[in-house]
């Protein structure tokens, strides 16, 4: 939830002429049982913003950033950044998650592409069907609809 989102029920429990006070001098609201965006997120989470963060960077194979990835490499250093370590490929990658069905995945979850029993590819889920990845050669970090349903789903944990 942004800041801006807040401010009704902020202004409400913190009474609207201090709350009014405390954005006009650019300050914030502190209130009690109520964690700010940055200590409510989970790794996941950040996960997920980490590698929307890197839309456009270019592919290229067995790269693990900063400016470059490969597929792995992207979910690997998004992780990494939120204070969770992966292995390096994608199918070392699933080894070591918690696997969940469709039905329980959640925006920050890892996406696994396979053929029969073989992982060949790896994206963060953003909901809504979608996933950051880094394709392929001549692509781009982006955010795409998942495209077959040979898919499994992990949890970093």
């Amino acid at each position: 939830m942004s800041a801006l989102n807040r401010v009704p029920s902020l202004m409400a429990r913190a009474g609207t002429a201090s709350a009014l006070t405390i954005a006009a001098v650019g300050g914030s609201v502190v209130i009690p049982g109520v964690a700010s965006d940055a200590a409510a997120a989970t790794p996941a989470t950040k996960a997920l913003h980490i590698a929307a963060s890197k839309k456009g960077s270019p592919y290229k194979y067995g790269a693990t950033g900063p400016r470059r990835f490969d597929c792995s490499g992207l979910t690997l250093y998004s992780f990494k950044k939120a204070g969770k370590k992966l292995p390096r490929t994608a199918a070392q990658q699933y080894n070591k998650t918690h696997h969940i069905s469709a039905k329980s995945r959640k925006a920050g979850d890892l996406v696994f592409f396979h053929s029969g029993s073989s992982v060949y590819h790896v994206g963060i889920y953003a909901g809504k069907g979608k996933i950051w990845h880094a394709p392929k050669t001549g692509d781009v970090v982006r955010l795409q609809k998942i495209w077959t349903k040979k898919v499994w789903y992990g949890r970093v944990s």
